[in-house]
């Protein structure tokens, strides 16, 4: 591996010390997958980069997602043509150059019960046809996503083997990206600017922010620093606002529950189920890491404060568990429910009766002060969104920067991966650094085992994380450089390991 991509905290107090001698270039606010995209894009372009995150990366959204890469196929549905082209680019170059190792090829599957009428059926046909229409436009090539097609009822279950019987007329398919992980994939880009000379400071809150710098608050020492930048990006997702009060955002809540592969049977695609009533939304059942499942996903408005960690309400549990339940032999209960987790979207409020109908599309704004925000669009779309901003930044102040070239440019872990073993779980995360992580067990096998029982993260998984990812704590170790937090259960298990991580790695 690269030395110059490693994150910690190290790394972290040198350039804290580093800063306040001088301008930087562009100052981000935020760590999520925007936030982290910008400062790629800008560092690439040969620009001088700070990202300042209060807590770590990907804390906010961008970890609470379906871990889809979506085509954009539902903005079809609603007319949004350019919406769902650029999703189907996007979707494109993350499977087959910046992130191969972290996205695959997930087929899904809308069993045709009696629910689904053969009209309601057809449409279903055609959105999937279009959906084909959208790849090629895209030129992803059909050995990496193949198109759609019809299937038997003998191949719906095989997929999806709890999937009810009764009066099922074959299915579906369709296929869609999925990442290993949407976190992982914050952290790759974020390491991959860091390797490019990008200043990544987590624990690190901006305030004071405007169009020409910020207080850095160190949220470990508390100390403050004032810092100049000639540009400023607010990437702070559902907190843009409050950076930016001109800037107004109508925040939806988006839940999904985690439960065990043991409750569909050996689930391998994603079980595909409209709403009833609508032609637009689905409620998806994804195979996950760790021999879960994902159900997901709701659509609710969420006013008033925007809290650190979002939760599902009892109504959201029961319409997710209900909907899929639908489809299924035996009805799910909360009883077969490990966890949940939800995640608040940053749509602009346009003055919509219900955030369904709120644009998916991003938009990159500018404050008198030149505080230049970008909200909006979706994590799939997160490094077009990222090429935006800095565009506008770059203009409104004049900076002598390079074009783009992220599209081209693959993030740790991409180069070389398809010469690591495949099928191996580690190389499915880490991509060609799989072998690192192996090598920080050194020679120990205890290290290379489970943490816990119900998961497949190893010790050497947590010490790579915090010597390599810029993990600083628990919460960074089983909430985002792994995933092991989603099971509560699992995460009061892994606690120990997690300190010991802490403690040997330095």
């Amino acid at each position: 591996m690269n030395p110059a991509t490693s994150l910690n905290a190290a790394r972290r107090a040198r350039e804290l010390d580093g800063l306040g001698r001088g301008t930087v270039d562009v100052l981000v606010v935020g760590g999520g997958v925007t936030g982290a995209g910008v400062a790629l894009d800008a560092v690439a372009r040969g620009l001088s980069v700070v990202l300042a995150e209060k807590h770590d990366l990907a804390f906010g959204t961008s970890r609470w997602s379906s871990k889809l890469v979506h085509g954009g196929l539902r903005y079809l549905a609603s007319g949004a043509v350019r919406i769902a082209h650029e999703s189907a680019v996007e979707r494109g170059i993350l499977m087959t150059t910046t992130a191969p190792h972290l996205v695959r090829a997930l087929p899904q599957v809308v069993p045709l019960l009696p629910g689904i009428s053969r009209g309601h059926s057809a449409l279903l046909r055609a959105g999937f046809a279009a959906g084909d229409a959208l790849r090629l436009a895209a030129g992803t090539p059909g050995s990496v996503l193949p198109r759609s097609r019809r299937i038997g009822a003998a191949d719906v279950r095989r997929y999806a083997p709890t999937v009810a019987r009764s009066g099922l007329r074959g299915g579906l398919l369709g296929w869609d990206g999925q990442l290993a992980d949407d976190a992982r994939l914050v952290v790759a880009i974020a390491r991959t600017a860091a390797g490019l000379g990008a200043r990544i400071l987590t624990r690190c809150a901006a305030v004071e922010v405007t169009g020409h710098g910020a207080v850095l608050h160190d949220e470990l020492s508390g100390a403050r620093l004032d810092l100049a930048a000639r540009a400023v990006v607010n990437a702070t997702g559902v907190w843009a606002g409050e950076v930016d009060p001109t800037v107004r955002l109508r925040p939806s809540r988006g839940t999904h529950l985690v439960l065990p592969q043991a409750a569909f049977g050996g689930l391998c695609a994603g079980l595909t189920v409209p709403v009833p009533g609508s032609a637009s939304r689905f409620v998806f059942a994804l195979p996950a890491p760790d021999e879960r499942v994902y159900v997901g996903l709701t659509d609710e408005d969420a006013p008033g404060p925007i809290p650190d960690v979002p939760s599902a309400s009892e109504a959201e549990i029961d319409f997710l568990l209900e909907v899929i339940g639908s489809a299924l032999q035996v009805p799910l209960t909360r009883a077969d429910v490990l966890g949940s987790y939800s995640g608040l979207r940053p749509l602009l409020d346009s003055g919509a009766a219900d955030t369904a109908d709120l644009s998916r599309r991003h938009a990159v704004l500018t404050a008198p002060d030149g505080l230049v925000t970008v909200v909006g669009g979706k994590l799939t779309t997160y490094r077009r969104m990222a090429q935006d901003a800095v565009d506008t930044a770059i203009a409104r102040a004049g900076l002598d920067a390079g074009p783009c070239v992220t599209r081209r440019l693959p993030l740790v872990g991409a180069a070389g991966a398809d010469r690591v073993a495949a099928g191996d779980r580690l190389v499915g995360r880490y991509g060609s650094e799989a072998v690192d992580v192996q090598a920080t067990a050194g020679g120990d096998p205890g290290l290379l085992r489970p943490v816990c029982g119900g998961v497949r993260t190893c010790g050497a998984e947590l010490i790579f994380a915090v010597r390599h990812e810029g993990a600083l704590d628990v919460g960074d170790l089983l909430d985002r450089r792994t995933r092991v937090g989603l099971d509560p259960a699992a995460r009061a298990a892994a606690l120990p390991a997690a300190r010991a991580a802490l403690a040997a790695a330095p």
